[in-house]
């Protein structure tokens, strides 16, 4: 071992050191242990009998304080790779918790290859002299007046004779840090310790005013101190300089009221300069020439999420949104110039990624910009929502205007059409019958005109959603399957049909016969636009409609729906066609080949119904449009209606009112044909006469749309008179008669007009078999 002769016995160089040093080591390095004398080891904290028989190297670093330990490490590093002499001075911790300062030196043998062999020296405990020089830069620091050092405990170490003139105490009362503190005024602070200062803290410069004890006068006095944990078992150690500084704050008294006044008036201008800065919650700003931030007001965090510190020095540039760069750099001239800026608008990010809009205003003064921004995104999106509002609303009032205006006209148009279909049914009657002097006004082709008359009137009520419906649960599914063979049959061999239902598909509130319809139009508008063939995909599925969904379409209402795509692989429609393609007479078809109803009336009955409809297409890619109905809650009937049969007449009494001449001409011919007793009443006056009289009436036919009183009015005048009495509406238009089940009441009902005759007779018939309240007379 390199630490000990074969006998055993201690190193003889361990010996040779220790005679005349304070602590010795010896380090082998060949075997990895220490060896140390007896104040080595009490200096490290060790078991004397331990260190002298050799223990490993790491003892050596384990004991040193944390914050010198890697440096150490790396000095003796540095011996072992070709320095010659070590020479430190670090601190050690004793197993006790006592931390000394020690010196140490020493020097390393090499072999004749150059590698360390040992490393032996000597540690010298010199803790009494840092402390000393400690109290020296103390003192010297705050001037040298009276020194102090005091450990925890209220034990004292050391105090100046000056010390205890400055406090007016006796040397007997400076020893406990209570005596010293009681001497503060009260209220103050402790002059040495106390709760707010910690060895964490340290001790940081103060003032105190004092009453001197001897002498009852009060003092100034002035504390440097620090504060470490390095005392005997760890304790605190407190060690400073006092001075008195009551000439000092005499003459700033002195000071402060000569300029009371001066520093109230530029604290006042201050105060207000700041509160308009803080305050404001426009941003304020300075922009220096090189175009970068001098300063910016609070409201920079409050609206951007910028502290001061991450925008001053940065360029302007840095914080715009890029598509404003150039307009900005633009408008920065133009301020350098002299042109004071005013509403000028860009658009500036937020630290959480945001856009805001700003409204500058400028001016500028030796190549400094000042300028006040005001926030005004809130006010552009409500610009911008009540422009979208504006053009929704011009939209409505158009849509509303032409369903007015097609409204009246059908109501015209539908008079003239029935008694033309009417008359033509009438006349191929008397044909069968063989009188055939009355038809020389006829032609079978007014039949087909007349039809078609008829098919644009309900298309016109379609779009302004007047027509009278009948919604009720409809198997939108078995719908769709079943008019796949009549669509097949009309798109053509190149056009492909796909039907797709979900699995438990809700049932729909709806009209049978206008989604039929709504389903065919669609179905020809895709084979018009796919001439070379294509796929076309109708599909129904349950959807529940959000918020989002609203807010995207505002005509839309949130909840279940069952919605029906009906998409094409045809030509599409650039944007600007999308956004028309339901205005009333929009059309892309040459002129004579479209009337442009066809969209219009779809989206008029899916809205009339309490849906919404929307189109999506892209030019060259093909069109969906969707027809989003309401949920029914109640389940659909899968039977079918039969066709009506006509029940002849056994003199039952029947009023017909009806202001258009001809229509009530062919009504009151049918009736007698069909063996009823009609009576005429050409408006609501001569029907009231007819019902007050005490001749037994079985069922009244009215048309909606009279003078003065309408039919729906006047059916409930009609009842007050004759409780229970039938009334069948004949409607060409009435814009309170557009939904069967709130217009009617039991014992009523509807037909439209333009109707069959075979169609009327049956329904009259029905009604007046049903009424088995109204005595025989």
């Amino acid at each position: 071992m390199a630490g000990q002769t074969q006998s055993g016995s201690p190193d003889p160089r361990i010996a040779a050191l220790a005679a005349g040093a304070a602590g010795v080591w010896l380090w082998s390095v060949a075997d990895g242990r220490l060896y140390g004398d007896i104040r080595f080891a009490d200096l490290y904290g060790l078991p004397p009998e331990v260190v002298s028989t050799g223990v490993p190297t790491d003892a050596f670093f384990a004991s040193i304080h944390p914050d010198d330990r890697m440096r150490i490490r790396i000095a003796v590093a540095g011996l072992m790779h070709g320095a010659d002499v070590f020479a430190k001075t670090f601190r050690v911790t004793s197993t006790a918790g006592d931390t000394r300062s020690v010196s140490a030196r020493g020097q390393t043998e090499r072999d004749a290859d150059h590698r360390v062999q040992t490393f032996s020296g000597v540690l010298t405990d010199i803790s009494d002299q840092k402390r000393l020089e400690e109290r020296l830069r103390v003192a010297q620091s705050a001037g040298g007046v009276g020194t102090f050092e005091y450990v925890s405990g209220y034990g004292t170490v050391e105090v100046s004779e000056q010390f205890c003139r400055l406090l007016g105490l006796a040397p007997t009362d400076a020893v406990a840090l209570r005596a010293v503190n009681a001497t503060v005024v009260p209220g103050s602070p402790a002059l040495i310790g106390g709760p707010e200062e910690s060895a964490e803290s340290g001790m940081d410069y103060r003032e105190c005013q004092i009453i001197r004890p001897d002498t009852g006068e009060a003092r100034w006095i002035a504390r440097r101190g620090e504060r470490s944990k390095d005392g005997p078992g760890g304790a605190d150690r407190l060690i400073g300089a006092i001075h008195d500084i009551t000439a000092f704050k005499t003459v700033e008294a002195r000071l402060r009221e000569m300029t009371a006044t001066l520093e109230e008036r530029v604290a006042e201008r201050t105060r207000e300069r700041d509160r308009v800065w803080n305050n404001s919650r426009d941003l304020l700003v300075i922009i220096g020439p090189d175009g970068d931030f001098r300063a910016v007001s609070p409201a920079w965090t409050r609206l951007l999420g910028y502290e001061a510190e991450d925008v001053i020095g940065r360029g302007y540039r840095a914080l715009l949104h890029p598509d404003d760069l150039a307009r900005s750099d633009e408008a920065r001239a133009a301020a350098l110039a002299g042109e004071n800026l005013s509403s000028f608008e860009n658009r500036y990010l937020q630290k959480d990624g945001g856009v805001r809009w700003i409204t500058w205003n400028t001016f500028a003064e030796d190549g400094v910009v000042y300028a006040y921004g005001r926030d005004v995104t809130e006010e552009k999106a409500r610009t911008e929502a009540l422009a979208y509002a504006e053009e929704k609303l011009r939209q409505a009032q158009k849509m509303e205007a032409v369903g007015q205006l097609t409204g009246g006209l059908a109501h015209d148009f539908n008079n003239m059409l029935t008694g033309i279909i009417g008359g033509l049914e009438i006349i191929r009657s008397r044909i069968a019958a063989g009188r055939i002097s009355e038809i020389d006004r006829f032609m079978d082709g007014a039949v087909h005109s007349a039809q078609r008359a008829a098919g644009l009137t309900h298309r016109l009520l379609a779009f302004s959603r007047q027509q009278p419906l009948d919604p009720k649960p409809v198997d939108v599914g078995g719908l769709a399957h079943s008019m796949a063979d009549l669509l097949t049959r009309t798109l053509g061999e190149q056009v492909h049909l796909t039907v797709r239902v979900a699995d438990d598909l809700w049932p729909a509130v709806s009209d049978v016969n206008q989604l039929e319809s709504a389903l065919l139009n669609l179905a020809i508008n895709a084979r018009d636009a796919m001439p070379d063939g294509g796929e076309l995909t109708i599909e129904a599925a349950n959807v529940v409609l959000d918020a989002a969904h609203v807010a995207a379409h505002p005509e839309a209402t949130p909840g279940e729906h069952v919605v029906i795509s009906v998409a094409d692989t045809g030509s599409g429609m650039p944007a600007a066609v999308v956004a028309k393609a339901f205005d009333p007479f929009f059309t892309t078809k040459p002129i004579g080949q479209g009337t442009g109803l066809g969209l219009s009336m779809i989206y008029g009955f899916v809205r009339q119904i309490g849906g919404h409809a929307a189109i999506e297409s892209v030019e060259g890619q093909g069109t969906t449009i969707r027809m989003y109905l309401p949920r029914a809650l109640a389940s659909f009937d899968h039977t079918r209606e039969a066709a009506p049969a006509v029940r002849p007449g056994q003199g039952e009494t029947v009023l017909v009112v009806e202001d258009e001449e001809s229509v009530q001409a062919l009504i009151v011919e049918l009736l007698e044909e069909l063996s009823y007793a009609p009576l005429r009443a050409g408006d609501s006056d001569a029907a009231l006469a007819h019902l007050r009289s005490s001749r037994v009436i079985d069922l009244m036919i009215t048309d909606v749309g009279l003078p003065g009183l309408n039919g729906r009015q006047l059916a409930e005048m009609a009842r007050r008179q004759r409780p229970g009495l039938p009334v069948l509406f004949v409607t060409g238009y009435a814009a309170n008669a557009t939904s069967r089940a709130s217009f009617l009441e039991p014992g009523m009902d509807m037909i439209s007009k333009p109707f069959a005759m075979a169609d009327l007779a049956a329904k009259i018939g029905e009604m007046v078999a049903q009424d088995a309240t109204v005595p025989e007379g």
